[in-house]
C-alpha cells in the first residue's frame, strides 16, 4: 500500500507543514496571553491593595491577602495547561472555537482587575465576574468536548469564580456607592 501525505484540513487551525514547530508556537502564545493577563492585572490591583481595598468593609470569611496570588497563579497555571492540551488536540478537533472563547475569558479576567481595583468599582466588578462565569462555564464545556483533562482544568477555576461572585457581591453590600 502506498504511503500517503494527510490532506490539510479546511478547519481554521490547520496543520502547518512543521506541525512540532506550530505546536510549540501555539503553546507559547497560550503562555504569553494568561502570563501577559496575569502581570497586566497584578500591576492593576497592586496599587488599591494596600490603600483602596484595605479600607473596605469586607465578610469576616474574607481570605487573607496573601492568599490571593498563590490561588491565581494556580488558577493560571491550569488555565494555560487546559489551553495548550486543546491547542495540541487540533489535529483531532477543530479547536478554533474553544480557543476564542478562552480569548474572550482571558479578556474578561482581566478586565475585573481593572474594573474592581483599577477603577475601584465593586459593581462593574460583580457585572463582569457574572459574565466571566459564563465565559469560563462555557470555556470548560468546549475544551471538555476536545479534550476532557482540559475541561477538569477548569472546574477550580469555576469554584474560585463561584465563591470570588460571593465575596464581591459581600463587598458591594458592604461597601455602596
Amino acid at each position: 500500500m502506498p504511503a500517503t501525505l494527510p490532506v490539510p484540513s479546511a478547519r481554521c487551525c490547520p496543520h502547518a507543514a512543521h506541525p512540532t514547530l506550530t505546536r510549540w508556537a501555539g503553546i507559547g502564545v497560550i503562555v504569553a496571553a494568561v502570563v501577559a493577563v496575569q502581570v497586566i492585572g497584578g500591576l492593576v490591583t497592586a496599587g488599591s491593595v494596600g490603600t483602596w481595598y484595605a479600607g473596605l468593609a469586607k465578610p469576616t470569611w474574607t481570605p487573607p491577602d496573601g492568599v490571593f496570588g498563590p490561588v491565581w497563579a494556580a488558577l493560571y497555571v491550569m488555565m494555560a495547561v487546559a489551553a495548550a492540551l486543546v491547542w495540541a488536540a487540533r489535529d483531532r478537533a477543530d479547536v478554533c472555537g474553544a480557543l476564542g472563547l478562552f480569548g474572550v475569558q482571558l479578556a474578561a479576567n482581566l478586565a475585573w482587575s481593572v474594573f474592581f481595583f483599577g477603577l475601584r468599582s465593586p459593581a462593574l466588578g460583580m457585572l463582569d465576574l457574572v459574565a466571566l462565569w459564563c465565559a469560563v462555564a462555557a470555556t470548560a464545556v468546549e475544551f471538555w468536548q476536545i479534550r476532557r483533562a482540559a475541561g477538569v482544568l477548569l472546574i477550580p477555576y469555576l469554584a474560585w469564580l463561584t465563591f470570588a461572585l460571593v465575596l464581591n457581591g459581600a463587598i458591594l453590600i458592604r461597601n455602596p456607592g
